[in-house]
């Protein structure tokens, strides 16, 4: 007579333990990937080349090991599943081609007002990006920096929060790893120095913005089961930066720049989920995960 009533209990108790494990996996990847910046003690500037190599070198390591972390999950929380790892973390084939596409251009049509502003001012700059090929902080925004993120902040993390949280909670939560990840700007601003009121001020704008960026990763992630459309807009934001809305205001052509904003801003809302739509995608392998209530929600 007393199964009955340590039955739920139990499978309350094992819920939480998974959950944990869920979580404290992901808080794990996060300090590899923090912790594999500062292996290296340097006095340079962050930007300087020989330490923007190693550095470099450090994350792709810790992404090289991300698979390695969610196979080990996966075998802790005995779970079984038909995709592969690497499909869970949005490395497939199904599906690649408007994956890569679609949420990039979803991305440009939020900025439309950046470009167009940037059009006016700099024409030359639509094409200086071919000139920063080999320059090293190019290559660790544009290059190292989205796919070692995204490959760990959304590929590997994102899979491990889903059994616990579900595919909506999750969208929610990752981008808070990814957030927190970036304050250490805060320990590089220190150690040279740097940390005035204003530094700080600029440090918390972007942690919001990293943390509503992850927020947008996450939910192309979990509508497309790709990683590579993450990778690409985040490629293409860290380029553009935060829109500057106060010198659009300032600019002799405001009218047109801020019409060329709002409607950026009202038009990615309208394509947001018809670009995202799964039937472009396929099957979505990390919905497998996603308790049978949730999955209606990928």
């Amino acid at each position: 007579m007393l199964e009955p009533e340590h039955g739920p209990a139990m499978q309350v108790e094992h819920t939480r333990t998974r959950c944990w494990v869920c979580v404290l996996s992901c808080l794990l990847l996060a300090c590899l990937y923090v912790g594999s910046l500062y292996v290296w003690r340097s006095s340079l500037h962050r930007d300087h080349p020989s330490l923007i190599k190693r550095r470099c070198a450090s994350v792709l390591l810790v992404s090289a090991l991300s698979p390695a972390v969610v196979k080990a999950w996966i075998r802790i929380l005995l779970l079984q599943n038909d995709a592969s790892v690497w499909e869970l973390m949005g490395v497939r084939l199904e599906g690649l081609v408007p994956a890569a596409v679609l949420p990039l251009l979803l991305t440009m049509v939020f900025y439309l007002g950046p470009l167009v502003h940037s059009a006016m001012d700099n024409p030359a700059d639509v094409r200086s990006w071919m000139l920063c090929v080999g320059d090293a902080v190019w290559l660790r925004n544009q290059v190292v920096a989205p796919v070692t993120e995204e490959l760990v902040f959304r590929g590997a993390m994102l899979p491990m929060l889903v059994p616990c949280t579900g595919p909506t909670a999750a969208i929610f939560m990752a981008p808070l790893f990814f957030g927190v990840a970036h304050l250490h700007h805060i320990m590089e601003q220190r150690r040279l120095n740097q940390d005035s009121l204003g530094n700080l001020f600029k440090l918390r704008i972007q942690f919001l913005y990293t943390t509503v960026f992850g927020a947008f990763t996450s939910f192309i992630f979990m509508r497309t089961g790709h990683v590579v459309g993450p990778v690409l807009c985040h490629s293409f934001c860290n380029s553009q930066g935060l829109p500057d809305i106060r010198s659009a205001l300032r600019h002799p052509q405001r009218s047109a720049l801020l019409f060329s904003y709002l409607t950026g801003l009202l038009v990615f809302l309208v394509l947001l989920f018809t670009l995202t739509d799964p039937f472009f995608y396929g099957a979505i392998p990390v919905c497998s995960l996603a308790a049978p209530l949730c999955k209606s929600h990928c």
